[in-house]
């Protein structure tokens, strides 16, 4: 079939589909010059490697999006990552982006949290609320979530070790309220294999981990349709200091030993792969950037077809968030952040990606403000309505140099891959410390070539000032850790002791066997069991993880 009549064919089927679904913006979009924008763009005559390399919006093997009319049918969504202090001043935050047109969550969790202890755990001690907003029980979400509704708002909550008791709270929440689970939209990253390479945020060995992992898939799969089991993320990856083709690499090497877990547990491939999403970085070399998230889309789809046999489209199609690079900001002339994220935002959008967090140009600095988190939110809405970017669908397809760096980066990830692949998967390949020894020696050329100057960074190594900084500053009361001490001890009188302590037995119980515990954590958040309690209880059936020396 040639190459027109295969358009023609997408054009009546495949994208009919999804305008009806999406209507395309406004009609037609045309230049302050009156030229007509064209909404999609193929080559006028056939290409014998079109299909095979680059296809059709939507379709196999997704180089050019996975939605057949990306964001002429809707744009991104907007989700601004936050989370400070208590849960009522989270709220207002949030309250506050979602008035500023934000379109999703996205949640930032405090230390303690993120590694499973209560704010009046004495591992807390002066960190309650510092990175992110602190929640204990499910009292503590009810406040972060109030007055949103959860039937209508996509949230994302980046949180790993502890993911599912966090998502538990989350549909314990919805379940109060009498939304139905099957009405949740959103995500948890829960990718614990990152955080042994990468970021340090973990709690149990690996074992027990990837059987939470593979219980949520299962649970979400036949309760939360519409609910992203995991965001499987190559973002710390790349801020630990790894490249572009190793951001690739290892992210989708962690997400086969996700896929061959599920397989393992007993999960048909195509009942857990369409609810797999991804969380790439946006760094500074914007043609580099463009290129890598179409390089990831492919190789991800021809991995889901040809090595796990997936036959349906939704599980073969790479879905991602994206953060613009937070290791690039500087707490020099932070204002020249701005620029910055501006062009990482903009490849991320050239590249297609489903969802976009912006990065305040005080965040080398401190918590950002209200004022800096506008303006990150801000340039996403400039992007989308009025740079015309938007306006077609990818945009850059067919440049020579974004074509040759598309495959040029496939092939050196699938390179890494192979290693990997050899040393018996990602997990044996972490223990080996592989992956953290290439992230390292990737992390420390970089920073060598920023020293000697050979890489210029504006206002740090070159063109520098001596002007004070007079931004406005976020600050963190300190007595929130007490206050929240307090709420932990009236929850606890509170409560039901009889029913703690069943739950408790229960949990105990259920951890050494193979059941499903999202169940469990559903029915022990609502009778007020604490995050500290649960992971306490699994802490004593499982132990801790300690990372190997290298």
């Amino acid at each position: 079939m040639k190459l027109s009549e295969q358009y023609y064919k997408w054009k009546e089927t495949v994208h009919k589909r999804s305008v009806d679904k999406f209507p395309e913006r406004k009609g037609s979009f045309t230049t302050s010059s009156g030229v007509e924008v064209p909404h999609f763009l193929f080559p006028q005559s056939d290409d014998p490697v079109y299909m095979e390399t680059l296809g059709f919006p939507g379709e196999y093997p997704f180089t050019r999006g996975v939605q057949p009319t990306m964001y002429r049918g809707r744009f991104w969504t907007m989700r601004q990552y936050s989370g400070f202090s208590t849960a009522e001043e989270s709220n207002r935050r949030y309250q506050y982006l979602l008035k500023a047109g934000q379109t999703g969550l996205s949640v930032a969790f405090d230390l303690p949290t993120q590694i499973g202890y209560d704010a009046d755990d004495e591992m807390s001690l002066g960190e309650v609320g510092k990175v992110g907003v602190s929640i204990s029980s499910i009292e503590d979400m009810e406040t972060l979530l109030r007055d949103i509704p959860l039937d209508q708002v996509s949230t994302s909550m980046t949180i790993n070790a502890p993911a599912g008791i966090l998502l538990a709270m989350y549909i314990a929440v919805a379940r109060r309220r009498g939304i139905d689970a099957s009405k949740l939209r959103g995500t948890i990253q829960n990718d614990i294999l990152k955080e042994y390479i990468a970021r340090g945020t973990y709690i149990f060995p690996p074992q027990p981990s990837m059987r939470l992992i593979t219980d949520i898939f299962a649970y979400c799969s036949a309760n939360i349709p519409n609910w992203n089991t995991i965001s499987i993320s190559g973002y710390h990856i790349r801020e630990a200091g790894s490249t572009a083709a190793q951001e690739i690499a290892f992210t989708i090497s962690n997400a086969i030993a996700y896929v061959e877990a599920a397989l393992k547990a007993g999960l048909p491939v195509d009942t857990f792969a369409p609810q797999l999403s991804f969380f790439f970085n946006a760094h500074n070399h914007f043609l580099e950037e463009v290129a890598k998230f179409r390089a990831a889309r492919r190789l991800w789809a021809r991995l889901m077809k040809e090595r796990f046999g997936a036959s349906k489209a939704s599980s073969l199609q790479l879905r991602f968030h994206t953060q613009t690079a937070g290791s690039t900001l500087t707490a020099q002339q932070p204002e020249n952040n701005v620029a910055r994220v501006t062009i990482q935002a903009l490849s991320a959008v050239m590249g297609g990606t489903q969802s976009l967090h912006t990065n305040s140009m005080d965040e080398a600095l401190w918590l950002p403000t209200e004022r800096s988190v506008r303006v990150a939110l801000r340039t996403q809405q400039i992007i989308a309505y009025e740079s015309g970017v938007a306006d077609t669908i990818d945009p850059l397809a067919g440049s020579y140099l974004i074509e040759y760096l598309t495959d040029e980066l496939e092939k050196k990830a699938t390179d890494y891959i192979n290693k990997v692949d050899a040393m018996g998967g990602a997990m044996k390949a972490i223990e080996r410390g592989y992956m953290q020894a290439e992230i390292q020696n990737a992390a420390y050329q970089a920073q060598l070539e920023i020293e000697k100057a050979e890489s210029v960074v504006v206002g740090v190594n070159k063109f520098q000032t001596n002007e004070s900084i007079t931004l406005e500053k976020q600050t963190i009361d300190p007595s929130i850790e007490n206050q929240a001490r307090q709420r932990l001890a009236e929850l606890r009188i509170r409560r039901n002791p009889s029913r703690v302590a069943e739950l408790s037995t229960h949990l105990s119980t259920a951890a050494k066997s193979e059941d499903n515990l999202m169940p469990l954590f559903v029915e022990c958040v609502d009778n007020y069991l604490t995050l500290g309690e649960i992971c306490n209880i699994l802490r004593a059936e499982w132990g801790t993880y300690q990372a190997q020396e290298m």
